[in-house]
């Protein structure tokens, strides 16, 4: 992968760890925090998994591809369980995820 490459996807991953770190802080914040709670659960799963990705493709990990494909399934995941829901928080971390599933799915 070339340095402007694996910025880019660098960032991509970045920018959906903080989409869903806010998603998962603004969803503790709601009125009926049980009804948040998959978006909750997933919203961490994807940020984790976001950021361990990101460390994987700086230190040009072997694994990235097999990470990259775990990592689009989880951000799948989140975004669709974040688009069930009409917060402007889901949504914006419902776009991240997804965009960050296909910047994923290009380096498999």
């Amino acid at each position: 992968m070339v340095p402007e490459q694996q910025f880019e996807f660098i960032q991509s991953l970045q920018n959906c760890m903080v989409a869903c770190n806010n998603c998962f802080t603004a969803c503790l914040a709601e009125d009926d925090v049980k009804m948040m709670a998959q978006c909750i659960r997933l919203d961490r799963e994807c940020a984790d998994m976001c950021a361990f990705l990101a460390q994987a493709v700086s230190r040009k990990s072997p694994f990235v591809s097999e990470l990259a494909t775990v990592c689009a399934f989880i951000c799948d995941a989140c975004g669709n369980e974040c688009k069930k829901h009409d917060h402007e928080h889901c949504q914006i971390c419902a776009d991240a995820c997804f965009t960050c599933a296909e910047a994923c799915r290009s380096m498999m």
